[in-house]
């Protein structure tokens, strides 16, 4: 195309040059990336958060349970009987990672001066818990137990040390001591404080229950955006269970469901990105107007000497639309540079700290979301031209005469 031959030719001449050195061009280029800049952070961050914040509260409930139609919405649940064959069909669905059994018995705990409520679950799944161990190891023996570092604080305790904990049935309380042989922290301090793990045995054990009876089933999947599709498969395959009321047995939750008030806060999120995101479009979309204008300004010689030589105001309006595509693209380029780069350096060195009591997190968050990176880029592109339509109608209204009569 000569239009875009044309523009190249300005843009990286040595006059060119001389125009770009302009303040106000400058200042529109820098516009741009820190336009594009900031919104690559932003989803980066709150991406990360609320992959991070997720996948800590899947740690304790997993993303899909499946326990007694009695639910009463707490830990003391409702037992139910989960043959092998129901949790090989659970664990074959698509995006299933694991369907594995569990037992909570809600408790307390106490020490010579203090005590504590708590919730003993026993489980045999802890890949969760070894990635957010921190000292000690995993529970291995009936009499063994995981606490979380804020517990021990509160009750202090040390790895190693010896805890009554005492669970209340209907007809007595049964007293129970633990080995503290490992200490995890998430940095959730409302499921920290609250859960102590143990091996599956030991609380069905506890509960006298026998074997293929457990409070629920928990489901993990590889992407929280198939949590509805896999639960409806789940729910499918359990409805049928009735017991000889004619109730179901089976109840689905989601994870979502489970914990509806940390999930409305991080739905809030999504606003904030929103908010920032048309900000900063408005914002690299004025620079790149003015960069436009200035350009257009600059060039007023050359649109009259073009349209005198015979060329109309379309061809001349795509030359200087094509300078400014160029000028949107070293934005865009030096944006995510920069934008990818801090991001970069974030999620390696955890540089910039958090208030995990605040935000569950001790550091900020990066996941790399690159299909709303690449999406980002295009949307930012595609407004950035459309909204350069408007100022290049400015070359219409320049006569060859004017100029050469100004010259």
């Amino acid at each position: 195309m000569p239009e875009l031959k044309i523009a190249s030719r300005l843009y990286f001449s040595q006059a060119g040059e001389q125009r770009r050195s302009r303040p106000a061009v400058k200042v529109a280029l820098a516009g741009m990336i820190v336009g594009v800049m900031v919104m690559i952070l932003t989803i980066c961050i709150v991406v990360g958060f609320k992959h991070t914040i997720t996948q800590k509260v899947a740690g304790f409930g997993a993303h899909i349970q499946v326990v007694s139609f009695d639910n009463n919405n707490t830990y003391d649940l409702q037992a139910i009987e989960v043959s092998d064959s129901l949790l090989t069909v659970l664990g074959s669905y698509p995006h299933v990672v694991a369907a594995e059994p569990f037992i909570t018995k809600p408790g307390m705990l106490k020490t010579d001066s203090s005590f504590m409520g708590m919730v003993l679950k026993g489980t045999d799944y802890w890949d969760f818990f070894t990635r957010n161990l921190v000292e000690g190891t995993i529970p291995s023996s009936p009499q063994e137990v995981l606490v979380s570092r804020s517990t021990a604080r509160q009750l202090n305790l040390s790895l190693g040390a010896v805890i009554s904990a005492y669970f209340v049935d209907e007809t007595d309380v049964r007293a129970r001591r633990f080995k503290i042989v490992g200490l995890y922290d998430t940095g959730i301090a409302q499921f920290d404080n609250l859960f102590m793990i143990t091996p599956l045995e030991t609380a069905r054990r506890l509960q006298s229950w026998e074997a293929d009876v457990y409070s629920g089933v928990e489901i993990l999947v590889d992407d929280v955006s198939r949590i509805d599709e896999v639960a409806d498969k789940v729910y499918f395959a359990t409805m049928r269970q009735m017991d000889e009321n004619g109730y179901h047995v089976y109840y689905v939750q989601t994870l979502r469901e489970q914990n509806p008030a940390i999930f409305a806060w991080l739905d809030l999120l999504d606003m904030n990105v929103i908010v920032i995101i048309i900000l900063m479009l408005i914002v690299a979309g004025f620079n790149i107007v003015s960069g436009l204008i200035i350009l257009i300004l600059d060039g007023v010689q050359l649109i009259g000497t073009l349209k005198a030589l015979g060329a109309d105001n379309r061809f001349v309006r795509r030359i200087f639309l094509a300078q400014a595509a160029l000028l949107i693209g070293k934005g865009m380029l030096w944006g995510n540079i920069l934008g990818l780069g801090m991001a970069a350096i974030q999620y390696y060195s955890h540089l910039i700290p958090l208030d995990a009591a605040t935000y569950y997190v001790d550091y900020v968050p990066v996941n790399f979301a690159w299909g709303w990176i690449i999406a980002l880029n295009i949307l930012t592109v595609t407004v950035s031209l459309l909204i350069l339509l408007i100022p290049s109608s400015i070359i219409s209204k320049i006569s060859p005469a004017k100029v050469m009569h100004f010259e």
